[in-house]
């Protein structure tokens, strides 16, 4: 029996054993996908011993991405491109790397906002993680023109911007309200919203209609942020989405089978979600 995991530290909120564990039941594939929470000090060793164990391959969440990717021997161009791998998976002995969080991003929006890329001019992001670089990434590969990046800490948006170059312009948070005039897209990639975080304060005003509004929280499943969105006719997508459509690969890796988003799955996480608020 092929078994996989999630490696986090904490791990206990992870909703991705609901998620693979639907996934192997749905498609009778003979596995079993369990949280690891593996302390920073530890996660060196936890890799180093996924074969003894009898993993076949994780995905791996705070705060463990980055060194994640450094044991890789090979990664994909988009965790290379990052810096960051979220999906780790063996071949003999050796650890490959991936990182599915812009697919996910861009899954969730093709299936809950479609047509949004029709007339993709400018997109405007908050936050400047590892979250939003993977949201950067991924609207570049869709041929964004203008992309704004607007983070409380400027120079960390600045250092975003420089990574993907003229493309990608940086705004000091201030300016946030303005930032937005003519933004066919606008995502929030920060933390705020979050259940036991500040919520987001920005004024939609300067929003045009017809734009999308995403936000990556998934906890709560609706947030202010896109209750505000919804109530001025926009488009709004929460962050469950993501979180389902960046799983698919790695259980295709590991199990041998493609999963499906579907209204059930979704149906069942968003019950666990609200059982435990």
């Amino acid at each position: 029996m092929r078994k996989a995991c999630v490696i986090g530290y904490p791990a206990k909120h992870s909703r991705s054993p609901l998620v693979h564990g639907y996934w192997l039941r749905q498609l009778g594939v003979s596995g079993d996908y369990i949280k690891a929470e593996v302390p920073p000090d530890a996660f060196t060793r936890f890799i180093a011993e996924l074969p003894k164990q009898g993993f076949v391959g994780a995905n791996v969440t705070i705060p463990h991405k980055q060194a994640a990717f450094a044991l890789c021997a090979e990664a994909t161009p988009a965790a290379k491109r990052l810096e960051a791998v979220n999906t780790i998976w063996l071949d003999g002995d050796r650890l490959y790397g991936d990182n599915t969080d812009g697919a996910g991003f861009l899954g969730a929006l093709d299936q809950e906002a479609p047509g949004w890329d029709d007339r993709l001019g400018k997109a405007v992001v908050l936050g400047a993680g590892g979250a939003a670089r993977a949201v950067v990434a991924a609207l570049l590969s869709r041929a964004v023109s203008t992309l704004v990046v607007l983070n409380r800490t400027m120079a960390r948006s600045a250092e975003l911007a420089q990574l993907f170059g003229a493309t990608v312009t940086a705004v000091a948070w201030d300016d946030r309200a303005d930032a937005l005039a003519n933004a066919d897209l606008l995502v929030n990639a920060t933390s705020l919203g979050m259940a036991g975080q500040p919520a987001l304060d920005l004024d939609l005003a300067a929003l045009p209609q017809g734009a999308v509004v995403f936000d990556l929280v998934y906890v709560p499943l609706e947030t202010s942020f896109l209750v505000n969105a919804r109530a001025r006719g926009l488009r709004g997508v929460g962050g469950l989405g993501m979180l389902l459509h960046q799983a698919v690969p790695g259980f295709e890796r590991w199990f041998g089978r493609r999963p499906q988003v579907t209204a059930e799955l979704r149906a069942l996480i968003e019950a666990d979600i609200r059982g435990a608020s």
